[in-house]
């Protein structure tokens, strides 16, 4: 609350009138304008204008109107977009590595996921500067869990012969499936998941619960895994070029208050997943999983990362970030 207060105030004071020549960062977002993503970025947005007395506004594109993550990335590439919030699936678009926090298995809670990010993210910023991109701050998602649509989950066997989401460029999600084995994964994009619920094309979320309510998944499905299996990571990304092509005043504003940004929704974001996860519970019909199949899910993720280390990422990567989950 503390850094979206401080926010609130740069955002505070004297409204001036937009100048003539006034320039503009087009943002794009998977995230609904109304979730608490979009709060935040329309108080940062108000925050920019502000401090920059006019001289530079921020333009939100909400809901996926730019596309999915991967065409966000591209029309970051090309010059159509500025900027991007994006989860850890849209940074591996910019380096890959970073998809990496997100392997099945490795990190069940935010403390051992800071431990490891605070570790490893400056050469994921240095490798996405060299891509052309500046990451100006991270975030969280939520701590993934499971939900699926007229059938339980306790343990892997339970996912045989079911169809789960599996969005494209999620390389962990497949390996998972893979290890799994007798899936039959759903390959569609994010905005064309809740129509595939709806026409039970696709039974098995593994979303954070957040997520799953602001796209409305949580409503298409009646059974909670009381387990979480990963988290799911973001982070605001504006093209290198781009900012710095700013005045260096104008850069130093973007960057201050987009910080300051996803100190908030850092905060924000986990408290309400937390929140969301308690509601959702009250509604389905939860499955703990017994100890006997916590082993098997752990046995799964350890093949699902074993797989990942032999080519989509650097094996000693996955060594470390295993490390430093312990």
């Amino acid at each position: 609350m503390k850094s979206l207060l401080t926010l609130s105030l740069i955002a505070a004071g004297l409204s001036l009138a937009l100048p003539a020549g006034a320039d503009t960062l087009k943002i794009a977002t998977l995230a609904p304008k109304s979730s608490p993503w979009g709060k935040v970025f329309n108080t940062w947005s108000k925050a920019v204008k502000e401090k920059s007395g006019g001289r530079l506004e921020l333009e939100f594109f909400y809901n996926g109107r730019q596309g999915d993550e991967a065409a966000m990335v591209r029309k970051m590439r090309s010059g159509q977009l500025d900027g991007a919030a994006i989860t850890g699936v849209g940074l591996s678009k910019i380096y890959k590595p970073i998809l990496a926090l997100q392997m099945p298995g490795l990190f069940t809670n935010w403390r051992k996921l800071d431990r490891a990010r605070d570790a490893v993210k400056g050469e994921f910023e240095t490798g996405a500067r060299e891509a052309g991109f500046q990451i100006i701050g991270w975030g969280d998602v939520g701590l993934v869990r499971t939900m699926s649509k007229g059938f339980a989950v306790q343990g892997p066997d339970d996912v045989q012969g079911k169809k789960p989401l599996v969005v494209p460029d999620d390389d962990n999600g497949a390996a998972l499936m893979q290890a799994i084995s007798g899936v039959r994964p759903v390959r569609v994009k994010v905005p064309e998941a809740l129509s595939n619920l709806n026409d039970s094309a696709l039974n098995l979320i593994n979303a954070p619960c957040l997520a799953a309510e602001q796209l409305q998944w949580s409503s298409k499905v009646d059974h909670f895994t009381d387990m979480v299996i990963g988290v799911e990571i973001g982070g605001i990304v504006i093209s290198a070029r781009r900012l710095d092509s700013l005045p260096e005043d104008l850069r130093t504003i973007v960057l201050d208050t987009g910080r300051v940004a996803t100190a908030a929704l850092t905060t924000r974001i986990r408290s309400e997943d937390d929140a969301v996860c308690g509601r959702l519970k009250g509604e389905m019909t939860v499955t703990r999983p017994s100890a006997d199949a916590q082993d098997q899910w752990n046995a799964k993720f350890r093949a699902a990362r074993r797989a990942l280390a032999q080519g989509t990422y650097p094996a000693d990567l996955v060594e470390r970030l295993e490390a430093l989950a312990r």
